[in-house]
Order: structure tokens, then C-alpha cells, then sequence
């Protein structure tokens, strides 16, 4: 069985449709399918699996924390 590829954030973002600045924040709060790469710890390089990107925002009613950081009418990430 063939491995999923790791995507670039850019990738993810344009696959999610939305900026790769939010998709960051996901990211560094913990959303299923994001991968930190090297020992950086103020600069980050950031991988993602795309199936499991689609299954945590799927999923995201399930979960409180990513209900939250998933909802757009939220505010800014920052």
C-alpha cells in the first residue's frame, strides 16, 4: 500500500481553501495532520498529510477545541 505524501503548507491551504497563515495557526495549536519538522523552536517548517486535514475538519464538530479553532467566524488566528 503506497504512503500518502507530506504536502507544503501552500499546498494545504489552496486544498482547504484557505490562507496558508491560518492553516500556520491550526497548526501550531495542535490540528490532526500537520507535522513540524526540525528542532526550530520560534521558526517552525511545517508538513501535512491532506486525508488527515479532510478527516479533522470533518471531524470537527466531535471535538470542542477544533470547533473552535476551525470556525472562521471565530476571528483572526493570531
Amino acid at each position: 500500500m503506497p504512503t500518502e505524501p507530506f504536502v507544503s503548507a501552500e499546498e494545504a491551504a489552496s486544498f482547504l481553501a484557505i490562507k496558508r497563515r491560518y492553516l500556520l495557526a491550526l497548526a501550531r495549536n495542535g490540528i490532526a495532520g500537520a507535522y513540524a519538522l526540525g528542532t526550530g523552536t520560534v521558526r517552525k517548517v511545517w508538513v501535512f498529510r491532506l486525508s488527515e486535514l479532510a478527516a479533522a475538519i470533518a471531524g470537527k464538530n466531535s471535538d470542542p477545541k477544533m470547533r473552535e479553532l476551525c470556525d472562521p467566524a471565530s476571528g483572526s488566528p493570531r
